[in-house]
């Protein structure tokens, strides 16, 4: 038996296999950026701040934890599970990757099968339906001489159809390169999504228990007063004061009720949004919310990492690099638009008159068709194609640059504003001790009918105005380290989430 020989279409695509290994993907490869960072952040913590930002170690992945709050804790996980952004930019990650897996499809054969039927007749008036006609009729011809077509005709047909386009210079492999960097993209953005509802998270809940401690405060000023109140109307009744001190008294116990309502609006506020981040309706967290608790405290050592981990953590950073990749790309895209294209198609199967004979030897058909498509003249328009992708890609990395930039000197405003922050709230503190001692002798002196009855509502008036002033400081030091976290970018490894 003699050896089968190769079919041309076994040898063509060995061919052209050998062809596609041994292509080249034209336009630039990308190299991630190295941004110029400085080697340390200029605000430092000083000595008087009690939390002090460590540079040795960068952020924990779970920053919120740092705080020793467990219902922040609990929140934060109920907000990871439920929040309907989270959903949506999860569903754009699996947008991105059926662009990729469709890009990449692009790059190898397509193959499709049919089976079909197909019943005709051609007009006799016609000419060709004569020639049909008369096909086999011939005079002086044998009977069965002829070649005899039917008319009416019927023709069966089960075959395929492959096509492959070779990407000999990369137009493909640069359009899957560019799809993955989508994905990428997609998946920082919602990195970013998740740092920032967490971040939203924590500070409607930090937010929330500085109203009620300024609440708190609040009613202990009016229970102050009213005390002082009465102490006003019994010295009034043993004739040692007179009814203007039991009117200013009463004045300041309804100035400081004046407060309340105002500070239950806001703890409403805050309880209603914390229920929007976790998507449930308005007052579903009141039960749970309602009891005062104390602002949630900052750890003693923040780790902040170097200017130099930025770049590497921040997911808008990230997915700026993945932005720029894909845009450098797809300059290879349109770079191989440039070039020719050579498509392989090839068709074959069998045809018959009837079912019966339709998978004899005879009945099979083929058809193999190379074909090379070579740009010769379209006034310009591939090169502005290059020249505009080029344009993108250069705006790509001014963005890249554009945001490392900022968000060194976001890091670096939130650093300062935590630590004078932190300086603030201890001398509020100190002062918050001196108004009380200041009030306590004020008293003092009324009671003995030394003093006036106008030094003891003043040293009221400013002991309340620094607590509820220290009330808000301690708020804004959890609020600034929850900034500062966010800042930092949460500390998050530098594997892109969900990007695979």
């Amino acid at each position: 038996m003699s050896p089968q020989r190769p079919r041309p279409l076994m040898i063509l695509l060995a061919g052209a296999g050998v062809l596609v290994l041994g292509a080249c993907a034209v336009g630039p490869n990308f190299e991630p950026p190295r941004p110029e960072v400085p080697a340390a952040w200029s605000s430092a913590s000083s000595p008087a701040a009690a939390s002090k930002a460590d540079p040795r170690a960068a952020a924990e992945a779970a920053w919120w934890t740092s705080f020793g709050d467990p219902e922040l804790t609990a929140l934060i996980g109920r907000a990871a599970r439920a929040n309907l952004d989270l959903q949506q930019a999860a569903l754009r990650i699996s947008e991105a990757r059926a662009q990729r897996d469709a890009a990449a499809a692009q790059g190898l054969p397509s193959l499709n099968g049919a089976a079909s039927w197909t019943g005709q007749r051609l007009s006799e008036s016609t000419p060709t339906g004569k020639l049909f006609t008369q096909v086999g009729k011939v005079p002086g011809l044998p009977a069965g001489a002829g070649l005899s077509i039917p008319n009416p005709y019927g023709q069966y047909q089960l075959g395929f159809d492959a096509s492959w386009e070779l990407d000999l210079f990369g137009r493909v492999r640069r359009n899957v390169e560019a799809a993955g960097a989508d994905v990428e993209a997609a998946a920082w953005d919602r990195r970013g999504a998740e740092l920032s509802l967490f971040g939203e998270v924590a500070r409607a809940y930090v937010d929330l228990r500085g109203a009620q401690a300024k609440r708190d405060v609040t009613l202990q000023t009016v229970s102050t007063l009213n005390q002082l109140l009465e102490l006003a109307r019994q010295r009034r009744g043993a004739g040692l004061s007179s009814d203007i001190d039991v009117a200013r008294a009463a004045a300041q116990v309804s100035a400081a009720e004046a407060a309340l309502p105002m500070l239950d609006a806001q703890i409403t506020s805050d309880i209603n949004q914390l229920s929007r981040l976790v998507d449930l309706p308005p007052g579903a967290l009141k039960a749970e919310l309602s009891a005062a608790k104390a602002a949630p405290p900052v750890p003693p050592v923040v780790p902040v990492g170097l200017p130099a981990d930025l770049a590497r953590r921040r997911p808008d950073i990230l997915g700026a690099e993945a932005r720029l990749h894909a845009a450098v790309a797809l300059k290879g895209v349109v770079m191989a638009d440039l070039y020719p294209r050579v498509t392989l198609t090839a068709s074959g199967g069998d045809q018959s008159e009837d079912v019966a004979h339709l998978l004899d030897w005879a009945s099979r058909f083929g058809m193999i068709e190379p074909q090379v498509q070579l740009p010769i003249f379209d006034a310009g328009r591939r090169r502005a194609d290059v020249r505009l992708a080029d344009a993108k890609a250069r705006d790509a990395a001014l963005d890249y640059a554009k945001t490392v930039l900022g968000a060194l000197h976001e890091v670096d405003d939130a650093l300062a504003a935590y630590d004078a922050e932190q300086r603030r709230q201890a001398s509020l503190a100190a002062t918050v001790a001196q108004n009380r001692t200041a009030v306590d002798l004020a008293m003092d002196r009324y009671r003995s009918g030394v003093g006036d009855f106008l030094e003891v509502l003043d040293a009221q008036r400013a002991q309340q105005q620094t607590q509820l002033q220290l009330a808000d400081s301690t708020t804004a030091v959890s609020t600034d380290l929850v900034a500062l976290y966010k800042a930092l970018g949460g500390g998050w490894d530098a594997a892109a989430p969900g990007a695979g």
